[in-house]
């Protein structure tokens, strides 16, 4: 990142906290401890760029920069009442590091305004030499996306995620007032859900999730429950066994994008539920049901990782003083879309003036 940050006078100002490789939705480690969320410290900024999330919100910084592998962006975004952006698969290069065969994480944004992400992205996107997914450039930088209208987008708003999962009211209640809003404001907006519910899904998507742990080159003992857990299944699984389920979410996926022949963006909730308790996440003392728990939290945000598909996070609402984010997910390589529409959103509820108390 500090190579690409040259031409744009950004300073790298500091690591911030996430949970042990990632891996969860929540950010709590053993290492650093709970990072909390600066609307109420009792709650977690999400994870797992949650520290990224919570120094944003708390105005430490104007915005940060995130991964997202399974909605470790969007998360902390929908939690911390900020803007958050995946970009599409291979838009910002994963250089020096490999891809793997199916690239699930992404670096993107997490910032207060829609044109701070823009500005970000400008900086960082672009193919390096050996990337396995480059994306066409973009027809005008991001940032002069963030100032031209969208014009009138066809928008499907589903409430269903794509794994069976009870969904809070505040957070559907989020994702129809969103709808609601894109219909004054001249979209036409329809009820649909994606072909997405896939019952075998959260299983296959474990079986990539899993072999992270096992790459570090960190002894399993040393590792925290859950990823211990992760660390031995993926020693466990064959070749045979992962190169399947990679084949099996590639057509699934296919089948999924295809929903965007008829529609310009799919609008959900960002979470199943508004942001946990610090330790929710790990009360089960079973790793497998610690893993399901984040499933639970966050089941409409992994599917753009593995579609590679770009996805935001909107902040439009606050529940019990909590913030509640709606998602927008668009055609492969269309971030400008998520750009103009987030941006209108942001003009017609503006969110940058609300500061959590922490802030104040």
């Amino acid at each position: 990142m500090v190579r690409r940050l040259r031409t744009a006078g950004f300073v790298v100002f500091g690591k911030t906290n996430t949970p042990e490789f990632g891996t969860t939705a929540v950010t709590e480690s053993v290492l650093n401890g709970a990072c909390r969320n600066p609307w109420n410290t009792e709650r977690t900024p999400g994870g797992s760029s949650g520290g990224a999330a919570a120094h944003v919100a708390a105005g430490v910084l104007p915005l940060a920069h995130a991964t997202d592998g399974g909605g470790s962006i969007r998360i902390p975004a929908s939690c911390c009442g900020l803007f958050g952006l995946k970009p599409t698969r291979g838009r910002v290069s994963g250089a020096p590091n490999g891809e793997g065969a199916l690239p699930l994480s992404q670096s993107g944004p997490i910032a207060w305004t829609v044109r701070d992400a823009a500005a970000f992205l400008d900086v960082v996107t672009g193919y390096e030499p050996g990337d396995l997914t480059p994306v066409a450039p973009p027809e005008r930088p991001f940032l002069e996306e963030a100032d031209i209208a969208p014009g009138r987008l066809r928008v499907a708003v589903t409430v269903d995620p794509p794994a069976a999962q009870p969904v809070d009211a505040a957070c559907a209640d989020a994702a129809h007032g969103a709808a609601t809003l894109l219909d004054e404001l001249g979209h036409d907006v329809v009820e649909a859900t994606p072909p997405w519910r896939d019952e075998g899904l959260f299983e296959r998507f474990g079986v990539l999730w899993r072999i992270g742990p096992a790459l570090y080159g960190v002894p399993p003992e040393q590792l925290e429950p859950l990823n211990r857990e992760l660390a031995h299944a993926a020693c466990a699984t064959t070749a045979l066994e992962y190169v399947g389920a990679i084949l099996s979410l590639q057509r699934y996926a296919r089948r999924v994008c295809a929903f965007w022949d008829d529609v310009d963006v799919v609008l959900t909730p960002t979470l199943a539920k508004p942001p946990v308790p610090v330790g929710w996440g790990f009360e089960p003392t079973d790793p497998w049901e610690q893993f399901r728990r984040g499933a639970e939290f966050s089941p409409f945000t992994a599917i753009a990782n593995l579609t590679g598909q770009p996805a935001a996070s909107v902040p439009f609402t606050l529940h019990d003083g909590l913030p509640v984010g709606v998602q927008l997910i668009a055609r492969a390589g269309e971030e400008a879309t998520l750009i103009r529409l987030a941006s209108q959103i942001e003009q017609a509820r503006p969110w940058a003036r609300k500061r959590p108390p922490v802030a104040a």
